[in-house]
């Protein structure tokens, strides 16, 4: 008999199909009980010709958990987010365990919502970027009796575990490179910092270290929108033409530093001797500008990778307690834009 085209594929067809019980199909997919290697095959050629997949809903009625981590990122066309992703793939691909992605946009109340949904499918660990969340969404992590990681940051205490950098400390850590290098007059430019918690933890870290030497921020300009090479240009002119005396520029991230730096050379400077520049993340994109860009790495990969073996860990043995804090240590890249100190 024909099945109907629109009627999903179930195990009787695949027992069908194959001439064995729904029982020893059910104990191939499953990958359970004593079943010939001559059976098995014949089952997973069937199911694999048919386009059969197994129904995991089912199955995680009983453990109330499905093989899914949701994984909460800001954004997909920030730079910085897919090489997370990729740090995490690569630790689940050859696990039961499979990452789904919800996006927030920064915003607070879109976080509730994405987490509330992933949350619903009862998935067996959560791997969040950044440590500040709503009530309502650290109600819902505490909650979710499942392994929780949060990503990117460690400046503030866990809900569960955390991996990332402080990025204070980066900030402190640039700041202090800048004035060993003898720049003086300072201009920052990035991001708005109210929801980016964590380009404002670097702004604070640096204006911090620079103020223990007595130097204060010359200039500073702001985006809400748009972070490409563009909206460097446009910054960097800007500035350039309110404070010619600026010896150094120091940028949110990469991207924008980027096009400042090309805008810069564009216009003539002597970088660095007369003016320095320097970015945040070390985007491996931009490696083939006519110079290189100071900056610092975020350790992105590595923040995916270390995410995904807790989770991997915490659900293949359950008595694992969490791991706190996991900082990394980024280092500084000072490229062809900063005088070395």
């Amino acid at each position: 008999m024909t099945r109907p085209t629109n009627r999903p594929l179930t195990l009787r067809d695949v027992s069908e199909a194959s001439g064995v019980s729904e029982m020893t199909v059910s104990r191939v997919l499953r990958n359970r009980g004593d079943v010939s290697e001559a059976t098995r095959q014949k089952v997973l050629l069937a199911a694999k010709r048919m386009g059969y997949v197994p129904n995991k809903i089912a199955g995680a009625l009983a453990s109330q958990r499905v093989n899914l981590v949701a994984v909460i990122i800001p954004s997909m066309s920030n730079m910085v987010f897919p090489e997370v992703m990729t740090g995490i793939s690569r630790v689940l691909e050859t696990s039961p365990l499979q990452p789904v992605v919800g996006v927030t946009d920064y915003q607070p109340e879109k976080e509730e919502t994405v987490l509330y949904e992933m949350l619903s499918w009862r998935p067996s660990g959560v791997i969040i970027a950044g440590l500040e969340h709503s009530d309502a969404s650290r109600a819902m992590l505490k909650a979710s009796g499942i392994p929780v990681v949060e990503i990117m940051d460690t400046d503030g205490t866990p809900i569960d575990s955390a991996v990332g950098i402080s990025h204070r400390r980066a900030g402190r850590e640039m700041a202090r490179a800048i004035l060993r290098a003898g720049y003086r007059k300072i201009g920052f430019m990035g991001t708005r910092l109210g929801r980016d918690h964590r380009a404002r933890k670097r702004f604070e870290g640096f204006t911090e270290a620079l103020a223990k030497s007595g130097i204060e921020i010359a200039d500073t300009e702001f985006y809400t929108q748009g972070s490409g090479l563009g909206k460097g240009r446009e910054m960097t002119k800007a500035m350039m033409e309110r404070r010619p005396d600026l010896d150094c520029l120091y940028y949110s991230n990469d991207i924008v530093g980027a096009g400042g730096l090309l805008w810069m050379m564009e216009q003539g400077y002597d970088i660095p001797g007369q003016i320095g520049m320097a970015g945040f993340n070390d985007v491996e994109l931009l490696k083939g500008l006519p110079k290189k860009l100071a900056t610092m790495d975020s350790c992105r990969e590595e923040i995916g990778r270390r995410a995904a073996e807790i989770i991997l860990e915490r659900v293949e043995h359950p008595d694992t307690p969490p791991a706190g804090k996991v900082e990394l240590s980024p280092k500084i890249n000072f490229g062809d834009t900063l005088r070395l100190g």
